[in-house]
C-alpha cells in the first residue's frame, strides 16, 4: 500500500488519505464491486487512527465513490465505464428522486455585514464611488480566487474571473463568448431562466432528462450539443445531486471534440458533507469547465452579484472579444464582498450554517 501522509501538508490527515483512495478508484486500482482494505488494515499500514481512516472512507461514501455494506466492509460503487452507452440502449425509466430539500436561506448576520459596510466607507471613502474595472474589481477577484483555491480546490487567478449582476447576466456573456452558432444542452427540469436566457439569445439548445444521478446517460451521448450547462450540486427545482461516477462521465463527455461544460455551482457551500464539495473545475486539465457562482444564497439575495471562472485560454479570448463590457456590479458592493471573503466573515458564516445543517438532518435521522 502506497498511501503516504505528509505532514507538512496544511490538509489534514483523513483529507490526504481520502484523495488518494479517492484517485486509486477513478483510475481503476479499485474496480468497481471491489471490496476495500477494512480500516484497520489501512490505519496500521498508512500509520494513522482508525478515526482518521473512518472518516476518510465516509467523505468516499458521501462523494458516492464507495458504500458501506453492513457486516461486510466497504464496496466501489463508482464505474469508470458509466456513459458509453450503445446506440440500441433505451431511455431509462425511472423517475427521478426529488431528495428532501434542506432549508439553505440562512441570513447572513445583519450586524456583521453593517460593520463591514462602515468599515469599507471609511477605509475607501470616496473611491467607491469610482467606476469598478470591467471584469470587476482586483480586491473581489483576488479574494475569490484565493478563497475557492483553499475551499475548493479550483487554482485560478484574477484574470480569469469576472464579476457580474447574477447568474442570468454571466449566462448571456458566456453565450456571446462561445458563440450563438452551437447547441447548449440543459438540465429537464432546471432552473427556468436558464433556459430562458438561452433562448432571448438567440442560441439552439436541448433539454436532457434528469434520472437520479444526474443526466440520464443515453440522452447526454444522444444529443448533438457542444455545451453543456448542470448543476451538479444540486440541481432546482429537482434537487437531483450528480453521483461522482456521472460527474466523471460528464468530463469525459466533453473530451470529444470542442466541447464546454458551464457548471453551475449555486448553493454548494451548504453542503451537509463534512468536506467542500468537488467540482469539475478542479478535476480536468483540459480547460473545458467554466465554473459559476452567486453570493444570492450565501449573503443575500439583495446583492445581486456572481462570478464566473473561466480556463485561461477563454479568459484571453473574453478579454479580446468582450472585455469592452462595464462592470454591472458597484464598486462599493464589490468591495464590501472582499472585505468579508478576506476578514474570514463569509466563511464563518458558511461553516456555521453547515454545522446547523448537519445537526439537523441528525436529528431528523434519528427521529425516523
Amino acid at each position: 500500500m502506497r498511501y503516504r501522509i505528509q505532514k507538512e501538508e496544511a490538509a489534514p490527515a483523513y483529507l490526504q488519505l481520502y484523495r488518494q483512495i479517492r484517485d486509486d478508484i477513478v483510475k481503476g486500482v479499485y474496480p468497481y464491486n471491489t471490496k476495500l482494505p477494512s480500516k484497520r488494515l489501512i490505519s496500521d499500514e498508512v500509520g494513522v487512527s482508525t478515526v482518521t481512516t473512518e472518516h476518510a472512507y465516509a467523505l468516499l461514501c458521501d462523494e458516492g465513490y464507495i458504500e458501506a455494506k453492513e457486516r461486510s466492509g466497504y464496496f466501489v460503487i463508482f464505474r469508470t465505464d458509466d456513459g458509453f452507452v450503445a446506440p440500441t440502449s433505451q431511455k431509462s425509466a425511472h423517475v427521478p428522486v426529488f431528495g428532501r430539500q434542506l432549508d439553505t436561506t440562512e441570513a447572513f448576520p445583519f450586524t456583521v455585514l453593517a460593520k463591514a459596510m462602515r468599515s469599507v466607507m471609511n477605509d475607501f471613502g470616496e473611491a467607491i464611488l469610482h467606476k469598478s474595472p470591467n471584469a470587476g474589481c482586483l480586491e473581489l477577484r483576488e479574494a475569490i480566487g484565493q478563497y475557492l483555491q483553499r475551499s475548493r480546490g479550483i487554482d485560478a487567478d484574477a484574470s480569469q474571473i469576472v464579476i457580474g449582476s447574477g447568474s442570468e447576466y454571466l449566462y448571456s456573456l458566456i453565450v456571446e463568448l462561445l458563440g450563438r452558432e452551437r447547441t447548449y444542452a440543459i438540465e429537464a427540469p432546471s432552473y427556468q431562466k436558464i433556459e430562458q436566457v438561452y433562448r432571448a439569445c438567440g442560441a439552439r439548445y436541448e433539454m436532457l432528462p434528469l434520472g437520479s444521478d444526474g443526466i440520464e446517460s443515453a440522452a447526454l451521448w444522444a444529443s448533438g450539443a457542444q455545451v453543456l450547462h448542470i448543476s451538479p450540486y444540486r440541481s432546482f427545482p429537482s434537487g437531483i445531486t450528480a453521483t461522482a461516477s456521472k460527474r466523471h462521465e460528464y468530463l469525459r463527455w466533453a473530451l470529444s471534440g470542442e466541447r464546454f461544460i458551464v457548471e453551475d455551482d449555486f448553493e454548494s457551500e451548504f453542503s451537509v458533507s463534512k468536506k467542500p464539495e468537488e467540482t469539475l473545475f478542479s478535476h480536468t486539465a483540459c480547460e473545458n469547465v467554466i465554473y459559476m457562482n452567486t453570493f444570492s444564497r450565501t449573503i443575500s439575495p439583495a446583492l445581486r452579484v456572481g462570478y464566473m471562472v473561466l480556463p485561461r485560454r477563454l479568459a484571453e479570448e473574453f478579454e479580446k472579444k468582450l472585455g469592452f463590457y462595464s462592470c454591472t456590479v458597484p464598486t462599493f458592493e464589490q468591495l464590501l464582498l472582499a472585505r468579508l471573503i478576506s476578514s474570514g466573515d463569509f466563511e464563518r458564516h458558511v461553516n456555521r450554517v453547515r454545522r446547523k445543517k448537519r445537526r439537523e438532518l441528525s436529528y431528523d435521522s434519528e427521529g425516523t
